[in-house]
């Protein structure tokens, strides 16, 4: 993310023409930020997230180069973002897949009280 530079893109902007953007100052890796968005608690917690992360990386390794940290840092943080990616496509496909099953099964149940009624009647 480079200092000033808006974190949502142009189209979440446009949608949020109402809402003004504000700026706020971060500290990420002893490094300030200046940076403008729609919710500087949101932007915060973020940086906050980045700045962990970074130091994470310090401490696990001998990495003083902070280029080097940030990759690190975000091949962590995409690697957290695909796992849960993955946890979540897990688990709607698996919460399709029981919809789509009880609405057959209510389909048969129907299908067959139906058959019943024609029947009997």
């Amino acid at each position: 993310m480079d200092a000033g530079t808006d974190v949502k893109d142009s189209a979440t902007q446009k949608s949020e023409s109402i809402v003004k953007s504000e700026s706020i100052v971060v500290d990420i890796y002893d490094q300030t930020y200046h940076l403008r968005g729609t919710d500087p608690k949101y932007l915060q917690q973020l940086a906050a997230l980045v700045d962990a992360k970074m130091r994470a990386v310090t401490q696990q390794g001998t990495t003083v180069d902070s280029l080097r940290v940030a990759v690190l840092a975000a091949l962590n943080i995409a690697d957290e973002l695909v796992t849960l990616q993955q946890q979540h496509d897990s688990v709607t496909g698996s919460v399709q897949q029981t919809i789509k099953t009880r609405a057959e099964t209510l389909a048969e149940m129907l299908d067959a009280v139906l058959d019943g009624t024609r029947k009997a009647g």
